[in-house]
């Protein structure tokens, strides 16, 4: 049974982080699971389990305190204009994961063939954020129940950086907190970059229901050779 490591301070990476235990001891490949906000790295542990067993699977926490064990990667207010967020907040996120998963890879000498990242809601914007902006850090990224946020479109990398990308578009269709048309908008978006992806909608709400976690480990597994190519990224 996997359980949870204490939490890790250590001064050589960016970021607070758990891992899933135990860890495999030669990892083949780097999971990287972002909570959404409000909530802290424990939140995806269960989802984490069911990674292969060769997967170092890493969940750290948002660098914003919002309360106890309440954390984010950027504020955020829900208006009648639509979601309004701290730009610099989510930037100085973005830029942190990308230096936090370059030393997990260092660390572990895993390289960006072998990561993906993902996350829900909120994490699920930051996975995506990463993996368009620095494509050679990972080889596919997963948005449960999230968005791409269009203040991201002047850092997105050309269409060759961004090729051997592969996506992963995971929305409720009854979704009160980020309506489902941003998951199509995404979805779009992601055709019109070229980027390779797949996009599943789900009768729920804001949540990661057992359906988008079941079809989300299904997408990972399958996928796996695919990612598992020297050269991507590097």
């Amino acid at each position: 049974m996997k359980t949870l490591s204490p939490l890790s301070l250590d001064p050589a990476f960016a970021l607070a982080f758990r891992t899933l235990q135990p860890p495999p001891e030669k990892p083949a490949s780097l999971l990287v699971l972002l909570h959404g906000v409000g909530g802290n790295e424990s939140n995806l542990a269960a989802l984490g389990a069911g990674a292969g067993s060769d997967t170092l699977v890493v969940l750290p926490r948002g660098p914003i305190t919002l309360g106890p064990e309440a954390f984010g990667w950027f504020r955020v207010a829900f208006t009648g204009n639509g979601p309004q967020i701290v730009e610099a907040e989510a930037d100085a996120s973005r830029r942190t994961l990308i230096d936090f998963i370059g030393q997990l890879q260092q660390a572990h000498g895993i390289d960006a063939a072998h990561t993906v990242v993902a996350g829900f809601s909120q994490g699920g914007i930051l996975s995506a954020s990463l993996a368009l902006t620095a494509p050679e850090r990972v080889a596919a990224f997963a948005v449960l129940a999230g968005r791409i946020l269009p203040e991201l479109e002047p850092q997105l990398a050309d269409a060759r950086r961004l090729s051997a990308l592969r996506g992963y578009i995971a929305h409720g269709t009854y979704d009160d907190k980020l309506p489902v048309s941003w998951a199509q908008r995404a979805s779009d978006w992601l055709d019109r970059l070229g980027v390779d992806h797949l996009t599943k909608f789900y009768p729920t709400g804001h949540e990661l229901g057992t359906a988008m976690r079941a079809d989300f480990l299904a997408w990972l597994a399958r996928n796996d050779q695919r990612w598992n190519r020297p050269g991507i990224g590097q």
